[in-house]
């Protein structure tokens, strides 16, 4: 069985980009325990955050683009 952060891992790596609220969604986790995660794989040079305002890209333009924390996959395949 995968443990979550390999989960979050595979996710990011397939998708390339995720807001947090989409990931917590899909690993139905809470996104307060998956920013830990996020952390310790920015710190490893895995995944970035990209800056607030950044749109999603999934064009339904309901979420306020400041309060969307976007995380990009970054590190080699």
């Amino acid at each position: 069985m995968a443990t979550i952060l390999s989960r979050v891992e595979q996710v990011l790596r397939e998708q390339h980009r995720a807001s947090l609220r989409d990931l917590a969604e899909s690993l139905d986790t809470a996104p307060e325990a998956l920013r830990g995660m996020l952390e310790l794989l920015r710190r490893k040079g895995r995944v970035r955050q990209l800056p607030g305002g950044t749109a999603c890209g999934g064009g339904c333009s309901k979420c306020r683009p400041d309060t969307i924390e976007i995380f990009e996959w970054i590190a080699p395949q």
